[in-house]
């Protein structure tokens, strides 16, 4: 069984948000005057110093000196403030919360820290804490209607009409219908689930903005949820039949039509789109990319989607982006021959199109080519010799290949190229322990893996190669038996991780329970693996049941014909 284990990290950073009005007012230093006499002068130096360096992005020295501020006086409200919000930008929630609660327990009256404290409750959807601050918000300062307004929603959003219905009254009645407040009332009951309402307004915005495709979309989404596709289709006919060629238009029915299946109607709007010069690429390939994620679009209609897609690649026949978009939809349609065919095209046509070797790559690895995968992993490391990605899918197909001073020296290059990307570093450790094992270094491979595992100690596929690999060499079995136990009470039903299991008990010369686990495996009948097979017949040898060893063993050649040295066991078992 191949135990190499290739992990494609890719990884993406997301920051919290926090908004809050238009301006971002720091509190001055009236507002916080301390119970106890303290240093203004070092305080205001230490603070202003902190504000710099956020500023300048450098959260950790702003942490810094604001924890010196609070030395100077810990009953800086403001510092605590501008503490949650660093806390907050780089995703340290906790901290942010705790924060933020410290600056509205030193000064409840400041607008800023009770939309925040009120703001961090929405984004984690306690909306009863959310009300609270914003309850606070609007009894020390009424006049902040945007405020009120955020209020009402939150209220529809919790189940609280009444109380949110108050609000909007007080909205329509002051203001009567308008593009600022009913809007916000619309998406509001939308998000509450009162979609008479909601129709009732826009009905209202409509008959005094009747072109307007926002309020149109409004009122078509409100159709749809309401399972009243028809009457969307009709807006959004309405509004194609008097701008044709409306950008805008022509995306959001396209969008709707592929939410509503309705592929017949979607794609003559489609071509409309592909045509149409008024609309920007990166429109159309965010619609196409839509498309193609649409497993039922694609399984019914693959074949009119693939000529779209034709059509588009002729329009902008020098676009990096649009050539891989076929592909995408061959994988889609697990195709994976016609992807690799028309990606091999690609980089053959422009071979820095770095995107569409790094797909091509994948799929080789995906579909076991390893010959093409070491030929052209080999060039695509070369060409782009800062590519992590490249180097250890050059690695894996060296080590498939048994070329493993070549694997040795991609893994060093791409450890360099990992720096200080911790994922990245651990995809290389578990890729070198696997390639010093196989260079019989296995006391490197040992080490390899224990430096794999003080990054990550509860990684099952580590846990698991690693205990499979010391039953191999039958070394210390306890602890092999300890790790792969670990694995299966994760992965039950993961037949890969059974089998290593039963062939360290096999090893420990328990044969009983690893027969039983092996027979368990077969039996599920989800493929037929070779070595299943072979490690059955070795358990049922050792248990002195030739006869059924070598009818095991038949059947691990019959699956794999390259084990020939099962045919010597069979040939001698039951003569010692």
């Amino acid at each position: 069984m191949n135990r190499t284990i290739i992990f494609l990290l890719f990884i993406a950073v997301s920051f919290l948000l926090v908004q809050g009005c238009n301006k971002k007012v720091t509190p001055s230093r009236s507002d916080i005057q301390s119970k106890e006499a303290f240093d203004t002068t070092a305080f205001d130096y230490v603070f202003t110093e902190a504000l710099k360096q956020k500023f300048l992005g450098n959260a950790g020295d702003a942490l810094k000196y604001l924890e010196q501020a609070l030395q100077i006086n810990p009953e800086s409200d403001a510092a605590y403030y501008e503490m949650a919000q660093i806390a907050l930008m780089i995703s340290d929630k906790n901290n942010g919360k705790k924060y933020a609660l410290k600056a509205v327990y030193l000064n409840e009256k400041n607008i800023w820290y009770l939309m925040l404290i009120g703001n961090i409750y929405y984004s984690e959807k306690v909306l009863d804490s959310a009300i609270l601050f914003y309850e606070k918000a609007i009894q020390y300062f009424p006049e902040k209607e945007n405020v009120k307004l955020n209020l009402a929603g939150i209220y529809a959003e919790n189940g609280e009409n009444e109380k949110a219905d108050i609000i909007y009254s007080y909205f329509e009645s002051k203001y009567g219908v308008n593009e600022t407040t009913s809007l916000a009332m619309v998406k509001s009951f939308i998000n509450s689930g009162n979609l008479k309402k909601a129709e009732e307004i826009v009905n209202k915005l409509l008959e005094k903005y009747p072109d307007v495709l926002l309020y149109n979309g409004l009122l078509a989404e409100i159709y749809h949820s309401s399972g009243e596709g028809e009457k969307a289709i009709a807006v959004y006919n309405k509004l194609i039949e008097k701008d044709p060629g409306n950008p805008q238009t022509l995306l959001s029915v396209s969008e709707f039509l592929i939410e509503e299946k309705d592929y017949d109607e979607f794609f003559p709007v489609l071509n409309k789109i592909v045509l149409n010069d008024s609309i920007s690429m990166e429109d159309k390939i965010s619609l196409m990319a839509k498309a193609i994620e649409d497993s039922s679009l694609v399984s019914s209609r693959g074949n009119d989607l693939e000529l779209t897609l034709l059509i588009l690649e002729a329009t902008r026949m020098n676009d990096d982006i649009i050539v891989l978009l076929r592909p995408e939809l061959y994988q889609k349609q697990n195709n994976l021959a016609g992807a690799i065919i028309r990606l091999e095209e690609i980089i053959a046509s422009r071979p820095d199109n770095y995107f569409a070797w790094e797909k091509l790559l994948l799929l080789y690895s995906e579909t076991g080519e390893w010959d093409k995968l070491y030929l052209k992993g080999e060039e695509c490391a070369t060409r782009f010799n800062r590519s992590f990605l490249a180097k250890i899918l050059f690695a894996s197909a060296a080590l498939e290949k048994g070329q493993l001073n070549v694997a040795e020296e991609e893994l060093r290059k791409a450890k360099i190229l990992s720096g200080d990307q911790k994922d990245f570093l651990f995809q290389v450790l578990i890729m070198e322990a696997d390639m010093f094992y196989k260079k019989k270094e296995y006391n490197k491979s040992w080490e390899t893996f224990k430096e794999a595992l003080e990054q990550k100690p509860g990684d099952i596929m580590v846990l698991n190669n690693y205990a499979y690999f010391l039953a191999e060499q039958g070394q210390e079995l306890k602890e092999a038996e300890r790790m792969a136990k670990i694995v299966i009470d994760k992965e039950k039903e993961n037949t890969t991780y059974l089998d290593t299991y039963a062939w360290v008990l096999f090893k420990r010369e328990k044969y009983k329970e690893a027969q039983k686990i092996m027979e368990k495996i077969i039996i599920k009948g989800e493929k037929q693996d070779a070595v299943w097979y072979e490690h059955l017949g070795y358990i049922f040898k050792a248990q002195k049941k030739c006869e059924k060893a070598v009818e095991n063993w038949k059947v691990a050649i019959k699956l794999d014909s390259r084990k020939t040295e099962l045919q010597n066991e069979i040939e001698n078992c039951g003569k010692r």
